[in-house]
C-alpha cells in the first residue's frame, strides 16, 4: 500500500509539473477569490486563497516578483493555501498608471516591469500596511500576519519588516536587504533569506547583510540552493525547468515550512 502510495505521489507531482501556472490554479480545489481593498486614494486589488482546513489559520502577505501579479504568484498563493496557511497577494500595480486596472492590462510583462520601478516605495509601503490590516481582520485567521516576497518583492519583504513590527516574520527570496542600519535597526522580526547559487548579483549583498545584522542583534537566517538561480521558486514549478531549479524550489519550500512557527 505503501508503495502505491509513493507511486501516486510521484504521478501527482509529474502531472503537476505539466501543467502551466494557471491551468495549475484553475483545478484546485481551494476557494480562491479577489478583494477590492483601499489604499492611497485608489482600488487596490488582491487575490485571496483559503486552505481547506477546519481551524483558524496563519496569514501570508505574497509580494510578487517586478513583473507584477501574474499567475505563477497567484499559483504560490494558492500553494501556501495548499500547506494550510491564508495567502492574500496584492497586485502592487493596481490603478499605479493610467488606464491600469490591474497587472493583467499591461500589453506585456516588460511593460508591468517599467511601471514597478517606477513606483513610490513609500505608496508601497502603504500599499502593504493596508493589506496587513485586511489580513489581521480575517475572521478564518488567527491574526498573525507574515510577508514573503520574491525578486523585487524579496526586497520589499525585507524593507517592511523594517516599516511594521507587528508582523511575525519576513521571508525574503532572492531579495536585497536596505542598507542603511537607521533601517535595519526597526526591525523586531526574524528574517529568513532564500538564495540560488548561481545568483551572483543578490549573493554578493548577503556578507553585508549579515554583518549589519548580527551587529544589530538582529535574527537573520538564510540559505543558498547551490544549482538554483535566480527566481528560482518559479523557474523551477515550471516544464521546463531544469534539475537545478527544481531541486532548489524543493528543498526551499521544506525550509520554509520549518522555519514557520506552527
Amino acid at each position: 500500500m505503501k508503495s502505491l502510495f509513493t507511486i501516486l505521489g510521484l504521478v501527482f507531482s509529474m502531472l503537476a509539473f505539466s501543467q502551466t501556472d494557471l491551468q495549475v490554479l484553475e483545478r484546485s480545489p481551494r476557494h480562491q477569490e479577489w478583494v477590492e481593498l483601499q489604499s492611497n486614494g485608489r482600488a487596490l486589488h488582491s487575490f485571496v486563497v483559503y486552505p481547506e482546513v477546519s481551524e483558524n489559520a496563519k496569514v501570508f502577505i505574497v509580494i510578487h516578483e517586478n513583473r507584477g501579479l501574474n499567475d505563477w504568484a497567484r499559483r504560490f498563493a494558492d500553494e501556501l493555501a495548499e500547506k494550510g496557511f491564508i495567502a492574500i497577494a496584492p497586485d502592487l500595480l493596481s490603478n499605479a498608471s493610467e488606464g491600469i486596472s490591474k497587472t493583467s492590462d499591461f500589453e506585456n510583462s516588460d511593460a508591468a516591469r517599467t511601471a514597478i520601478y517606477n513606483l513610490d516605495q513609500d505608496q508601497v509601503m502603504t500599499d502593504l500596511d493596508s493589506v496587513f490590516d485586511y489580513a489581521r481582520s480575517i475572521a478564518a485567521g488567527t491574526g498573525e500576519v507574515s510577508v514573503i516576497g520574491f525578486c523585487w518583492g524579496g526586497s520589499q519583504s525585507f524593507r517592511y519588516a523594517t516599516h511594521n513590527q507587528d508582523l511575525e516574520a519576513a521571508f525574503v527570496f532572492y531579495g536585497i536587504a536596505p542598507e542603511a542600519m537607521e533601517d535595519l535597526v526597526k526591525i523586531e522580526v526574524p528574517v529568513y533569506g532564500f538564495y540560488g547559487g548561481k545568483d551572483a548579483r543578490v549573493n554578493a549583498t548577503i556578507s553585508e547583510t549579515e554583518e549589519n545584522m548580527n551587529s544589530l542583534g538582529k535574527n537573520y537566517t538564510y540559505s543558498i540552493y547551490e544549482n538554483g538561480g535566480h527566481g528560482f521558486m518559479r523557474s523551477g514549478a515550471q516544464p521546463d525547468a531544469s534539475p537545478g531549479n527544481k531541486t532548489a524550489r524543493a528543498k526551499a519550500w521544506e525550509d520554509l515550512l520549518s522555519r514557520i512557527q506552527f
